[in-house]
């Protein structure tokens, strides 16, 4: 009898035992044996497949980060605005259903600096933007993510240089009058098109295809490579390289998710896309050529502005400075300090 209740004794222990064992094998352990709870790290934006950005996103970011963490985080990828359009994934990120996304610069109607880098003409080159993005400025660009958004800001990466696709050629001034353009639905974009004489149109990305398709709108803008990736070449004849403003991207994470993460984790995450982000700017950069031959294979015109029409469209884009200088009175300075660098 003895014998029998300390076998059922060392049964239950053992028992007891493989529960426990098998319990922290779900877990997960970390690179230096504390238990760790697997995570999984939605990553949300709206390129297309074959874009650049997404590229980057699962040769650099997925597999750094899996590798890093040895599988404790896993990246999910969810290109093409499968997890809603720009407004619905960065809310997403917001408040925590979605942990990570690459938006372009929705949020600045609640943080104005956040508009910056997308002031008309603002920006010489990729060399340029890159300086500026990736140092102090930067910095005081993004401070207050957190603070205002609940999300924290990890790397910059690049949509590119906007130039005009259209159903006709746009050699001057006068060609863009009466032109339906198609611009994000961003005050400053808006203000820029008014200010050329085009009649814009504000659309999501998601819905430009259509638009264009069924001739809602002559025109939109975006970097050549979303023209390509995205289709748009399809029902389009023209390209005006107007260079008219710098899109960036951003990599964003949910603060409450980033902070409830190891140091050691955030760590790689910050590498991983620090790194994925300066992958797809020279992924980008070194794409126009090749994208610009592509298009104009399948009957892409391409027309470089003149030096007197480059500086028309300059000039008409002074209004939008006149009224962003007169609204936010760190403005004119910062503008002086980004030509400088």
């Amino acid at each position: 009898m003895k014998k029998r209740k300390i076998f059922k004794i060392a049964a239950s222990i053992t028992l007891a035992g493989a529960i426990f064992l098998a319990g922290c094998s779900s877990a997960g352990t970390t690179s230096n044996g504390s238990e760790s709870e697997k995570k999984t790290i939605k990553v949300a934006h709206y390129f297309a497949d074959n874009h650049p950005q997404n590229i980057a996103l699962k040769e650099k970011f997925k597999k750094i980060v899996e590798e890093e963490t040895n599988g404790e985080l896993e990246v999910e990828i969810y290109a093409n605005s499968t997890l809603g359009a720009e407004k619905e994934f960065y809310d997403g990120v917001r408040n925590g259903t979605i942990e990570m996304g690459i938006p372009g610069l929705i949020m600045q109607a609640d943080i104005p600096k956040m508009s910056v880098p997308e002031w008309p003409f603002l920006f010489r080159d990729f060399e340029h933007v890159k300086k500026v993005l990736n140092g102090p400025i930067g910095e005081e660009i993004t401070a207050d993510l957190d603070t205002k958004h609940g999300v924290t800001p990890l790397a910059w990466s690049a949509n590119g240089f906007r130039m005009i696709s259209s159903n006709r050629t746009i050699e001057s001034m006068e060609d863009f009058e009466g032109l339906r353009l198609r611009m994000p639905n961003i005050p400053n974009y808006i203000k820029l098109g008014e200010a050329l004489g085009t009649n814009v149109n504000p659309l999501p990305i998601s819905e430009i295809f259509t638009a264009l398709e069924q001739k809602v709108v002559d025109a939109q803008d975006n970097p050549v490579a979303t023209l390509r990736n995205s289709g748009y070449y399809e029902v389009q004849s023209d390209v005006l390289e107007s260079k008219h403003m710098f899109s960036p991207n951003i990599y964003i994470i949910n603060s409450e998710f980033f902070n409830s993460l190891t140091e050691e984790q955030q760590q790689i995450i910050q590498k991983a896309a620090e790194e994925a982000a300066a992958y797809e700017f020279d992924l980008l950069e070194k794409s126009y050529e090749e994208d610009k031959t592509y298009l104009e294979d399948n009957g892409i015109k391409f027309t470089t502005p003149d030096e007197g029409f480059t500086e028309d469209m300059i000039n008409a884009s002074q209004s939008v400075y006149d009224e962003i200088f007169a609204e936010n009175d760190w403005a004119e300075e910062l503008v002086e300090k980004i030509k400088a660098e």
